[in-house]
């Protein structure tokens, strides 16, 4: 049988590797994955309007990857929400609130699939077969796990399982490359694991899904900023939200923590406030740290905080006057969900028939 050898340079320690191509089919460590064409995929909870964070460390990057990439999909991942007790009314406004955001920051439903987990009955069939390849001990350490069950008296199974529908999700579609922040790096492991454990077990059909690192640094809280930006956080003025209005933007910059050095200088160690400050300025401008901080040379920290409050008010401005506008035409955002969620169980479909004959299920 003919081999092909190539090189790929390892994201993680940037060491080049060895992967051998022979039918369509990669080996990683003696097991194979399937060729499969590039597909992007990810996928966000929704929570209500997204803050800034989101904004920065997800939505903004899915924008762009719709630009360079034929087969990008975005789901609204909203099974993955009831790990926790959810209101079904609020629940039923924060999937159309985040709907809204998306397509207001630019995603294109006719470009992108965008859809509703949900709606999409093979996440859940899925994840169930997979749970049965899966073993207690895989799921036990996982550092999300600890976290979260530590702050629950009696955690309940979806949030010990959850991982594993997060890995239905990705090889449902077949998906190559998902953009992740570096704490879900532990997810996309497993997502390796089972679909390597599949196909191993059944016949190769899934691809191997890699991770997409992004660049951009965490938003920090504007009140802890040894903390993430989160919605979880009960102080409002520790985040802003993609509908504050100017007068809320600049209340909240003002209230920023700081430090008692007035100079702007990026240390994100010893000055973790000030930091994050110019983080968020860059994110909205592209520009590097230290070009901020030369341009800020003269500045006091008063005076960068409205600086800041002003790059963050016009970036902005047009999407928020977006998202108000989609949130009165909820028939609109719901023929979105719907088309898209139709266009994804397409390919679903297709990959359940396959998982199935193999299993011998059918």
């Amino acid at each position: 049988m003919a081999l092909s050898i190539c090189k790929r340079v390892c994201q993680f320690c940037k060491k080049p590797r060895l992967v051998f191509a022979s039918r369509g089919l990669f080996t990683d460590n003696n097991v194979k994955f399937a060729s499969c064409p590039p597909r992007i995929l990810s996928g966000i909870q929704p929570t209500g309007i997204p803050h800034i964070g989101n904004y920065v460390g997800a939505i903004k990057n899915w924008v762009s990857l719709q630009q360079k990439y034929d087969d990008v999909m975005y789901s609204i991942v909203d099974l993955h929400s009831v790990t926790v007790p959810q209101d079904p009314v609020t629940l039923r406004q924060n999937i159309y609130d985040m709907t809204a955001c998306i397509l207001a920051c630019g995603i294109d439903p006719e470009k992108s699939i965008l859809f509703q987990q949900s709606r999409v009955s093979e996440h859940a069939e899925l994840a169930w077969l997979l749970s049965c390849l899966c073993t207690l001990p895989r799921l036990e350490h996982l550092p999300q796990w600890k976290e979260k069950s530590a702050k629950v008296k009696e955690p309940g199974v979806g949030l010990f399982t959850y991982p594993i529908l997060q890995t239905a999700d990705i090889i449902l579609y077949k998906s190559t490359d998902v953009p992740v922040g570096e704490d879900q790096i532990h997810h996309i492991e497993l997502a390796r694991h089972l679909a390597r454990t599949f196909n191993r077990n059944f016949g190769v059909i899934f691809p191997k899904p890699n991770a997409l690192i992004g660049e951009i640094p965490k938003i920090r809280s504007l009140r802890n900023p040894q903390s993430k930006m989160s919605k979880s956080e009960i102080n409002p003025l520790s985040r802003i939200e993609l509908t504050d209005t100017a007068d809320e933007i600049q209340e909240k910059m003002k209230k920023a923590v700081s430090d008692f050095t007035p100079t702007i200088s990026y240390d994100p160690e010893n000055r973790p406030a000030i930091s994050n400050l110019i983080d968020i300025h860059s994110a909205f401008t592209d520009l590097f740290p230290d070009e901020i901080c030369e341009n800020a040379m003269l500045m006091n920290t008063i005076e960068y905080k409205q600086r800041v409050a002003d790059v963050v008010i016009t970036s902005l401005k047009p999407i928020r006057e977006e998202i108000i506008r989609l949130q009165q035409d909820k028939p609109y955002l719901d023929s979105v969900l719907q088309k898209g969620s139709e266009r994804a169980q397409n390919i679903a479909r297709q990959t359940m028939a396959e998982v199935k004959s193999l299993m011998g299920l059918i």
